[in-house]
């Protein structure tokens, strides 16, 4: 079970760095790198950023979960 945490801990954590970097911030960031400049024009632009702060939410909880049990798993294990 610790090595399954560990594993997700660190699969999580660079999903993490890499979505973050994704966002499309005050300078433009990497989004603009990969055309997100571009997408700002189209009108599907806000679905993106929407399922984009979904999928970065959604793989912060599971971060947060696998840190909790790690912790747990270093406690009691």
């Amino acid at each position: 079970m610790e090595l399954f945490l560990d594993i997700l801990l660190v699969i999580t954590s660079l999903l993490l760095i890499l979505l973050v970097l994704l966002h499309r911030g005050k300078g433009g960031g990497l989004s603009s790198l990969f055309g997100g400049g571009v997408q700002s024009s189209l009108s599907g632009s806000t679905v993106v950023e929407k399922n984009l702060d979904r999928l970065t939410i959604f793989t912060g909880l599971i971060w947060f979960i696998a840190i909790i049990g790690i912790g747990l798993e270093i406690k009691f294990g």
